[in-house]
């Protein structure tokens, strides 16, 4: 007797919940089954058909899938928390390039030409500045020369997504770099079939919650191509990429400064959208709130090519779709007298592509108090297999779990090891991989205000950020499977008896 009271004392304790009996299981896996690969399908196919075009935010695209989302919160049995909306407007402003150009060595070169501007600062005027040669942007180029106050250019591999060269680029802005240029290893033809896949993306601008201040040139990064990067150093490519490729020989010294006039001229324009949000109240800790959520916007429609809409079925296609199936399943478990203790909010966001704008507005005007939010699960691309688990498809990537609380990442891990048995992979969870991904998705907004988060990932595949990002090449049952894994942990969290501690910083 007295070991079987150890037991239960023990299985109190470690649930966090109260008991775990089998009934208990029986009835979570009865739910959790529930989300079928088909009704994620049904949902793909349409939030990422050619007919929502992308789904760039502030697009008819987009206002498409935001209405199709609240129609299916509304026939899942959600409220709308927006006085009898399922929409939470945001009011942006759209940067559009009017005047961009460099001027080097007497030449004027201008955007989507031999350059391409990213970025939405406006410099208020022509700005001339010392250019300085830093190669590939290391800590060891930077002991050899000093950017403070001045240019940059940065040696750069061969083009892909703009966001991988959002390390080099941050590193040179913490060194002090006025403004950041990029030229590329590709080639001249390489570079200008980079520019015509992104020139519709560009040339459309980009979106802020505030106004860009004039003079904030160290905000936008100029890609450049090799034949201007030679005209503002009256120097070879050949002889620039040779003095990158050594930092412990310190070529880079040798380098003489160029001089770069540059100017950004942007006009501010007005742009409406929307987050979509499902509220289903819980009973008696209904007034702590679970929220999970995903970003419904993309990419929209490429310059050039023959396929130009990047439908974006994994990214974020698939996190969109599960959370509706979420939202369908949790709301019919209340119905059928299973509801959760806690309340949630099931909300897809907008503007993510654009800076992680919609979830920026969302915590910067939550529609319920951020000290009553328990937990944001973040779904962001977790319909397909990366090449470093071709051979294991039964993964997923797991991002900041343990970054606040140390409960979460237990309760996480029981989670899955009871039901869903996914291999959980840790690679992007430092926060000093390059590719910074705790930093790169909506949930970081709850993060940095201290909320416990879980982001959900399936890895960079070679169709991110392209029209090829398709439909036919989701994986729906490990689509389903990895939804399943979110759904449980939602479950656990929003049952259990304590409130998730929050033990770090």
């Amino acid at each position: 007797m007295r070991t079987i009271i150890l037991i239960l004392i023990f299985a109190f304790v470690f649930s966090g919940s109260g008991l775990r009996t089998a009934q208990d299981n029986e009835t979570v896996t009865h739910y959790g089954n529930q989300i079928a690969p088909s009704d994620l399908k049904e949902y793909l196919s349409i939030i990422a058909s050619d007919a929502l075009e992308g789904r760039r935010t502030g697009t008819r695209g987009q206002k498409m899938a935001a209405a199709f989302i609240a129609s299916q919160f509304q026939e899942s049995g959600l409220t709308a928390p927006q006085e009898g909306s399922y929409y939470q407007p945001v009011d942006l402003l759209s940067s559009v390039p009017a005047t961009v150009f460099i001027r080097a060595a007497g030449t004027r070169f201008d955007n989507f030409g031999e350059i391409i501007y990213t970025g939405s600062a406006d410099t208020g005027g022509e700005v001339v500045a010392d250019l300085v040669f830093a190669g590939k942007g290391s800590e060891e180029d930077y002991a050899q020369v000093d950017v403070h106050d001045k240019s940059v250019l940065l040696l750069a591999g061969p083009l892909g997504p703009v966001g991988a060269l959002r390390t080099i680029v941050q590193l040179a802005r913490t060194k002090g770099a006025k403004m950041v240029f990029v030229v590329s290893e590709s080639s001249s033809e390489e570079f200008h079939a980079f520019v015509g896949t992104r020139k519709g993306f560009f040339s459309s601008g980009s979106l802020s919650l505030k106004k860009p201040e004039e003079g904030t040139s160290n905000k936008g990064v100029f890609v450049i191509n090799q034949f201007v990067a030679e005209k503002l150093f009256n120097i070879t490519f050949e002889k620039l990429r040779q003095a990158a490729e050594d930092p412990k020989k310190k070529f880079l010294k040798k380098i003489k400064p160029g001089k770069v006039s540059y100017q950004v001229a942007m006009q501010i324009n007005m742009l409406r959208t929307e987050n979509v949000l499902g509220y289903l109240e819980g009973s008696d800790k209904k007034d702590e709130l679970v929220i999970v959520t995903a970003h419904y916007d993309h990419i929209g429609i490429s310059g050039t090519g023959e396929d130009k809409i990047n439908n974006g079925a994994d990214d974020d296609g698939s996190g969109t779709v599960s959370v509706m199936e979420l939202a369908k399943v949790f709301a019919k478990a209340k119905r059928e007298g299973h509801g959760p203790r806690r309340s949630m909010l099931f909300m897809t966001v907008t503007g993510e592509e654009l800076g992680l704008l919609g979830s920026q507005y969302y915590v910067e005007h939550p529609v319920y108090p951020l000290a009553t939010t328990v937990v944001d699960l973040n779904i962001d691309m977790i319909g397909r297999t990366d090449a470093e688990h071709k051979d294991s498809t039964n993964y997923v990537y797991v991002i900041g779990s343990d970054k606040l609380s140390t409960e979460l990442h237990q309760l996480s891990e029981k989670t899955n090891a009871t039901y869903t048995k996914l291999k959980f992979d840790y690679t992007y969870n430092d926060e000093n991989h390059p590719t910074n991904l705790y930093k790169r998705s909506d949930h970081w907004n709850f993060a940095k205000n201290g909320i416990p988060i879980i982001f959900y990932f399936d890895g960079i595949h070679e169709d991110y950020h392209r029209p090829s990002d398709e439909v036919s090449k989701i994986d729906f049952n490990l689509l389903a499977k990895r939804a399943q894994c979110v759904f449980y942990t939602a479950w656990e969290i929003a049952n259990r008896e304590q409130r998730l501690a929050v033990d770090k910083k």
